[in-house]
């Protein structure tokens, strides 16, 4: 299955393509002459409330083809020609909402107006958040300069990275049949039951690495050293502070998160070594041996038996989320199968000018890759929840991005243990525990090479030997005596797109605070069960229309956890 873009556009080549195109670039000078030139009042925030809505709805669906296209096939020139063509134009917007954020931070009556509209309450958090980061605006004799650097500076770097990526192959020997193999795909091996296939797999992998590692982290030190220079120009004291602001996330909240994080080291470290004691052997795990399975877990599955599976769990919390899904594979909003020149991994991307949600995916067969499917899924429920927010007001910060999708994974481990026996009980229950470890332990380890190389950026260019280093320290300062210091990966940093986005920095701690948070989310629904639904697709609606800490105390104090309750099996959260 692979998914049917011609819901955006024909091909690049189609008229209302090329035609968005146009719109999109006299929406966006527009956007940018009328933000420079207006007085703040109420009549022209409406008009720049207008003109960005459409410049965004355009944008989203222009830029969402090229991108999505790629991803689907890295080496597509057509997509490359637009993704190039759209670059100076997403400039553009970028303008727009400076000079927008600059006007707006020289209003001293902003609540006044926005109070006169119901335009601009509905955008109210919006206004206020660009009022706010006035003062990180680069100046406007720079940014246009800064912004086309950009285009040949790090987003080039990020494109490289993903050729790179995406057409890399692995070489390795399986039942002594010698093959060559997309990285997704051998990485994939890691769940196999087959220990010496993992083993292979593992090998390969790090063999291969080495030919791709000098251009890999040259893209890491240009985009990292890129984003000290931003931080600079944006006025921000370190490339952390300005990524939460980014996240809507204060520092309080990051160092209480970083605080759970490393207070729950020791008992992911208990785990591993046990699940190496049930591989076998005694210390530490292996690092091909994190994801392989214990216990007797189906494997097999067919994407139809996927779908049954997700259709038939998730009818029973939400009929609008089960009919959600049969769309989704109904409509082909899903590419489901890995490939040479594909992007490993999975995601989700919404559409809201469409009202529907793309996914990709490299579903191996696996119980691992139904809960793939139903974390993505996830996404496009939270999309779906929001169908009829405006679009200004649908992008909400990454932290609450993985509320619906962490919900959705733990809704449905809890179903199927309630119909799997002991050995599949066993095996699901390690799942979970090995799900949460890589969302806490292996993140942490994300959090502190990433903090690393970005403070080392400040006076040196990293070589892939000292890149190693680092994130070998890092593993061993997370998982500590539950990984085997002679079998770690080095090269994790050349293999998580994360590392390599210029848009978000620090991109992976969002997962953790996803992942405690909406834990504590599913604990409300096993107290209140079927009441619970409206409360929770109102608080998917309200994730882009507040801070982190405004949405999440908001959603807790009208839904207090009540201590007697139970949290989910095997789920870290507590």
């Amino acid at each position: 299955m692979t998914w049917d873009l011609s819901k955006l556009y024909a091909g690049f080549d189609a008229p209302e393509f090329l035609s968005d195109i146009e719109a999109l670039k006299r929406a966006a000078d527009a956007s940018v002459e009328q933000a420079r030139g207006m007085e703040v009042s109420v009549p022209a925030l409406e008009t720049a409330v207008r003109l960005a809505s459409e410049t965004v709805t355009l944008a989203i669906k222009t830029m969402s083809f090229a991108q999505l296209t790629l991803a689907a096939d890295a080496n597509c020139e057509p997509a490359m020609a637009a993704y190039a063509r759209l670059l100076p134009i997403m400039n553009r917007l970028e303008e727009a909402n400076s000079a927008l954020s600059a006007r707006l931070g020289t209003a001293d009556d902003l609540d006044a107006l926005i109070e006169q509209s119901d335009l601009l309450k509905a955008h109210a958090f919006m206004l206020k958040r660009l009022q706010k980061n006035a003062k990180h605006v680069i100046d406007p004799a720079l940014e246009p300069t800064v912004l086309k650097l950009q285009m040949t500076g790090g987003s080039a770097w990020e494109q490289l990275r993903d050729q790179l990526d995406a057409n890399h192959m692995v070489e390795l020997e399986l039942d002594g049949e010698k093959k060559s193999l997309p990285l997704s795909a051998v990485r994939g091996m890691a769940n196999s039951p087959d220990r010496e296939v993992r083993r292979a797999a593992y090998e390969a992998e790090l063999a291969a690495y080495p030919k791709m590692e000098i251009p890999m982290a040259a893209c890491l030190n240009g985009i990292k050293g890129e984003a000290r220079t931003l931080c600079e120009l944006k006025h921000y004291d370190t490339v952390l502070d300005m990524a939460l602001d980014g996240a809507n996330m204060d520092r309080a909240t990051l160092d209480a998160l970083l605080q759970a994080m490393q207070e729950s080291l020791p008992m992911f470290r208990r785990y591993f070594r046990l699940k190496a004691k049930l591989l076998g052997y005694e210390g530490g795990l292996k690092f091909y041996d994190l994801f392989a399975p214990v216990g007797e877990m189906k494997g097999g599955y067919t994407p139809d038996e996927a779908r049954q599976i997700l259709v038939r769990e998730f009818g029973a919390f939400s009929p609008r989320m089960a009919n959600m899904i049969g769309r989704a594979f109904d409509e082909r909003w899903i590419d489901m199968y890995p490939r040479e020149g594909k992007s490993g991994g999975a995601f989700c991307s919404g559409m809201h000018p469409l009202g529907i949600s793309y996914v990709l995916a490299n579903f191996e067969g696996s119980y691992g890759s139904v809960s793939t499917l139903a974390h993505e899924l996830g996404h496009a429920y939270h999309n779906e929840c929001m169908r009829d927010v405006p679009v200004l007001m649908a992008d909400y910060p990454m932290p609450l991005a993985e509320t619906a999708s962490i919900f959705n994974e733990t809704f449905l481990a809890q179903s199927m243990l309630k119909k799997a026996d002991a050995p599949m009980r066993v095996a699901m229950l390690e799942q979970q525990l090995s799900d949460a470890a890589q969302v806490i332990v292996d993140i942490l380890s994300r959090f502190l090479f990433e903090k690393e190389v970005v403070e080392r950026r400040a006076d040196t260019t990293l070589s892939p030997r000292e890149l190693c280093d680092i994130m070998t320290r890092a593993q061993q300062q997370t998982y500590g005596d539950g990984l085997d210091p002679d079998c770690m990966h080095p090269y994790m940093w050349a293999c998580k797109s994360h590392y390599y986005s210029t848009g978000v920095h620090f991109y992976n701690f969002p997962y953790a605070f996803g992942q405690l948070f909406a834990v504590g989310v599913y604990a409300l629904y096993e107290q209140q069960g079927a009441d619970f639904l409206p409360t929770y697709e109102k608080l998917l609606r309200s994730a882009g229309s507040g801070t982190v800490r405004e949405v999440a105390a908001g959603s807790l104090e009208r839904n207090p956890i009540r201590t007697a309750g139970s949290a989910p099996s095997a789920c870290p959260a507590r």
